[in-house]
């Protein structure tokens, strides 16, 4: 792994809170997540600018790394990235809740390229990346698949029969991260079903579990660049994370899992970002 610089990390911070002003502004037509979708937003940062090996020029470019994004509410967050990235026209993202818009509120692969599966209902995206990375192995291809899950969504049961086969099958090319933001739809996750802590029960599974600070830039990014940890093993990455990160009046509260927010709301909101945007710069000036 070639270690990654400051200045490096100082353009990682300055993408990602861009990108949160774009979505704050985005969910303004209507409505989003922005829980989950701020959560994880430096995690899909550093996924797309610095782990992937993709081509946006070339979307469908078949020695390419897979991503699948299983809590598929945080889509407004995907599309941003992908936009970024060049994915797609800037045009496309500003017809976000519109009528036959080609970026719907949960994600479609065959509408927009960069999307490599459509999910919808929550714990389908661990099952679906055990069979890709099981072809690749088949296959004897030289690809990774990556998958994004929410830590609530993590009580599906089909999850668990995925984390088993990956497993069972030495998917060592499979990396879950799983984005611990730790509130639900309705109320705070360990009020709700005793699940957490998740590393022990992936390692009993026969996974290589790693923890890190889901927005401490410098440790996302050795946790990704340096899966899988063991060999003939999958890898889970538990990334605690705030939900709403970046909008100090939004964070870890519930009623901004999903959210509609006015013309006011969207400036107080641009002002909170771009503060926090300056104390992650200080933060990550001093800090691994």
């Amino acid at each position: 792994m070639t270690a990654i610089t400051k200045d490096e990390i100082k353009d990682l911070i300055e993408k990602s809170y861009k990108n949160r002003k774009t979505m704050i502004n985005l969910i303004s037509r209507g409505d989003g997540h922005i829980g989950g979708a701020f959560s994880s937003m430096d995690i899909l940062t550093v996924l797309y600018n610095k782990i992937l090996k993709i081509n946006p020029k070339n979307p469908t470019w078949d020695s390419r790394d897979v991503f699948l994004l299983s809590a598929a509410h945080k889509a407004v967050g995907l599309y941003v990235v992908l936009q970024s990235m060049g994915y797609f026209e800037e045009d496309i993202l500003w017809t976000y809740y519109d009528l036959n818009t080609k970026i719907p509120t949960h994600p479609d692969s065959k509408l927009l390229a960069g999307i490599d599966f459509s999910f919808g209902s929550l714990g389908h995206g661990l099952s679906v990346g055990s069979g890709i990375a099981l072809a690749f192995k088949k296959m004897n291809l030289n690809r990774k698949v990556f998958v994004l899950m929410g830590d609530a969504e993590a009580c599906e049961g089909s999850v668990w029969e995925a984390v088993i086969g990956a497993s069972t099958h030495n998917l060592d090319n499979l990396i879950v991260v799983i984005d611990v933001n730790r509130l639900a739809c309705e109320d705070f996750l360990e009020d709700e079903v005793k699940i957490l802590p998740y590393e022990d029960k992936y390692r009993d599974f026969g996974w290589s579990v790693r923890t890190i600070d889901g927005h401490n830039f410098f440790q996302i990014h050795k946790a990704l660049s340096e899966a899988p940890y063991e060999e003939k093993k999958p890898t889970c990455i538990v990334a605690n994370t705030i939900k709403a990160k970046g909008v100090d009046f939004c964070e870890n509260l519930q009623k901004y899992h999903h959210w509609s927010p006015s013309k006011e709301d969207v400036l107080k909101a641009i002002e909170s970002i771009e503060k926090c945007r300056i104390k992650e710069i200080a933060k990550h000036d001093c800090k691994k």
